[in-house]
């Protein structure tokens, strides 16, 4: 037998379940989220930010999207290279493997780089969560940390457990064992993405780590609480609410930058081919338009705000080199 950490399935549990089931249905009936390039832009950079600020980052939302776009970006040096390796590893979300140890160090290594001598590592030491001198929460000594690491993905891997659920798990039994000397949270929070994504790779791009920073102080509190019960539930009903709201949420901005472009963009957009870039002059001519203010206000610029194309020459916009391609 597989080992099982401790956690009760209720109805109220199967029933933010079957919500979520319901919800994924409806983003399977409308367009996938992968061809809104913007969308799934804005929910990794919330993603990125959101994780980190709960670990106290002080970066704000438009800085994080200034290191990804390569602007230089006043701030603490720490909280930079955070930004940086965080955008590393989430550039390489869907080759991560969750379901092994081996992946987990890799990509831990990459997360911690230049922030902890242990990067890549388990931890050698105590460690806890504090407040300013109050220990909230002790974490198992260090030496019980490759035994229980060993156990949690022996769960993953063999307990036959729906994944909504399971994932849950995994993410509060992972902040229990707190494995590395630093970055569990942030850790714990990637890995349940990776996990749900496998399943369905909507999850890719549903930042629910947006919700649990809104609620930062609910999540603290379910842990807690599921701590002092000794059954993740708590900890388990808290991440499917989230999951439930985070999914909500992008639905409605689906339907809105779905309404927000024009009917002339979308014509524009049906004449673009993979990979081929066109010239102002060539579009304007396949819509047959010869005003080109509006055709830049009506067809080009909607595009290009919407992320759905992009210019060869970004640093030049007004060059006249320049051509737009399909993303």
């Amino acid at each position: 037998m597989a080992y099982k950490p401790p956690y009760v399935i209720n109805t109220s549990i199967l029933n933010k379940v079957a919500t979520i089931m319901k919800m994924i249905g409806k983003f399977s009936s409308l367009n996938n989220l992968s061809s809104l390039p913007l969308l799934r832009r804005k929910n990794q950079i919330k993603s990125i930010h959101s994780s980190l600020a709960i670990e106290n980052n002080q970066l704000s939302e438009s800085q994080v999207k200034d290191i990804i776009n390569g602007k230089l970006v006043i701030g603490p040096q720490k909280d930079i290279l955070e930004v940086q390796n965080a955008i590393r590893v989430y550039e390489k979300i869907q080759d991560i493997n969750p379901y092994t140890q081996k992946d987990l160090l890799k990509y831990h290594k990459l997360l911690m780089t230049s922030l902890v001598p242990d990067a890549g590592s388990y931890r050698k030491g105590q460690v806890g969560v504090f407040d300013d001198e109050k220990a909230i929460f002790m974490a198992p000594p260090a030496d019980r940390v490759p035994s229980l690491i060993n156990n949690l993905y022996d769960y993953l891997n063999y307990y036959d457990e729906n994944i909504f659920i399971k994932s849950c798990v995994f993410h509060y039994e992972f902040e229990f064992i707190h494995p590395f000397s630093d970055g569990n949270g942030r850790m714990g929070r990637l890995f349940q993405t990776c996990l749900l994504a496998k399943e369905e790779a909507l999850f890719y791009y549903l930042p629910v780590e947006s919700i649990i920073r809104k609620k930062q102080q609910t999540y603290y509190e379910a842990i807690s609480k599921s701590n002092l019960e000794g059954s993740s539930n708590v900890f388990i009903e808290f991440i499917l609410d989230a999951i439930i709201e985070t999914m909500n949420e992008t639905l409605k901005q689906f339907n809105i930058d779905k309404e927000s472009i024009s009917v002339q963009a979308k014509k524009l957009l049906r004449i673009f081919e993979d990979g081929i870039p066109y010239t102002t002059l060539e579009l304007m001519q396949k819509v047959n338009l010869k005003s080109r203010s509006s055709f830049k206000m009506h067809y080009l610029d909607p595009l290009l705000k919407a992320g759905m194309i992009e210019m060869t020459l970004p640093e030049t916009p007004n060059s006249r080199n320049q051509r737009y391609v399909k993303k």
